[in-house]
């Protein structure tokens, strides 16, 4: 009987070594989140929470934004990066990020795989000019790691590092989730070459989207473009936190001005992909500052579901009724206050305020209603602001 019980907690320990020795190495070579470490970080950072980035799984370049004069020759980023995986260079290692991005490269567990991310340390520097610009010109053609397929991205400006600011967003990140067999021109955010006000426009345009995100009543992806980012991670499963809208903004913005074009598509359909006769489909063009941190010092970014509602927004400039137009159509707007709230010129000061753009040819476009085909064309965006001393 002693030999029985002492033989069975043996055997059962030999049965777990055996599984844990035949589990499969992890495949998986991501970092999940980084973060840097100063000793002076009021001196450094402009807010606390920039030390800290959450890295999607679509995200490959991490910047980290530092106030102009910080010494940037021996950083050490640290990495959380999915388990079993090693990185080089490691962890927590001083690097000089004063000249250029460093590439760090991933390996998973089964060392199968590598993923190589570029690191920046760049300046965040003061907005010097009283009229902002977007004309669209800078655009290029993105492929996301271990994707074959490609579509649009626009940046306004390169940072110091030679790397792209990539200040735009769009959906076409979850557009390709459904269709990554479909060419970049049949996406819902393109460039517009002919026909323009000026240089390149911007064309949005109403798709289809594929039997799947039919199925989870996602029938339609809208074109849009907007400042921010766009987060694929949860694109099917929570949409509307899919889109980060907002960037920093340090300057109080007075008026919104641009052109835009629009063409509604023949029919209409809802969530359940069923038309809806009468109903003429919109677009939707607007611009919002909002506080960016909440209450606790935590940052604070605006999603679908509340770009236009939140009570962190302080001012809003939104373009009435974007219905069918003959040709370009010029939009001249004053930022009007919001919440009862008044610019904070401390806070401002200290880009504790982003500055959202969007523009979308389905006004209903986040909760996947609008017709195919509609279509929105942005071109000569501007944002005034208060001229300072």
């Amino acid at each position: 009987m002693k030999i029985y019980h002492i033989a069975l907690p043996l055997l059962a320990s030999c049965a777990l070594s055996s599984c844990i020795k035949d589990e499969p190495a992890n495949a998986e070579c991501d970092i999940e989140a980084a973060w840097v470490h100063f000793n002076n970080p009021a001196e450094c950072v402009w807010n606390l929470s920039d030390t800290m980035k959450l890295v999607p799984s679509n995200i490959t370049d991490i910047v980290f934004e530092v106030r102009a004069g910080t010494d940037r020759t021996a950083i050490a980023p640290q990495f959380k990066i999915t388990p079993g995986a090693t990185i080089s260079p490691a962890s927590g290692t001083p690097m000089d990020f004063s000249s250029a991005p460093i590439l760090y490269t991933v390996t998973s567990e089964d060392k199968a795989w590598q993923r190589q991310y570029r690191v920046s340390v760049v300046e965040r520097l003061r907005t010097t000019q009283d009229t902002i610009k977007h004309d669209f010109e800078r655009y290029y053609l993105y492929q996301e790691p271990g994707s074959v397929a490609k579509y649009y991205r626009w940046s306004d400006y390169q940072n110091e590092d030679g790397t792209e600011a990539n200040n735009w967003a769009s959906g076409n990140g979850g557009f390709k989730i459904q269709n990554t067999s479909a060419h970049y021109d049949d996406y819902p955010t393109l460039p517009l070459l002919e026909g323009t006000v000026s240089g390149n426009a911007v064309k949005l345009i109403t798709r289809k989207t594929g039997p799947i995100a039919i199925a989870v009543k996602k029938p339609i992806a809208a074109g849009n473009l907007f400042l921010g980012s766009f987060v694929s991670d949860n694109a099917l499963t929570d949409a509307l936190h899919a889109t980060h809208f907002g960037l920093p903004f340090d300057r109080k913005p007075v008026k919104f001005t641009g052109y835009y074009q629009y063409t509604p598509g023949e029919k209409f359909t809802n969530q359940d992909n069923n038309v809806v006769d009468g109903k003429v489909d919109a677009g939707d063009i607007y611009a919002v500052l909002y506080i960016n941190h909440d209450e606790q010092g935590n940052p604070y970014t605006l999603y679908g579901d509340n770009v236009l509602s939140s009570e962190n927004i302080v001012l809003k400039a939104r373009v009435p009724n974007v219905e069918r137009t003959d040709g370009w159509t010029y939009f001249e707007l004053d930022f009007e206050p919001c919440n009862d709230k008044e610019v904070d010129l401390n806070l401002l000061n200290n880009f504790g305020y982003n500055l959202a753009i969007v523009f979308t040819s389905s006004i209903d476009g986040a909760y996947f209603q609008g017709a195919e085909n509609s279509t929105l064309l942005i071109d000569q965006v501007r944002i005034v602001c208060e001229k300072t001393e």
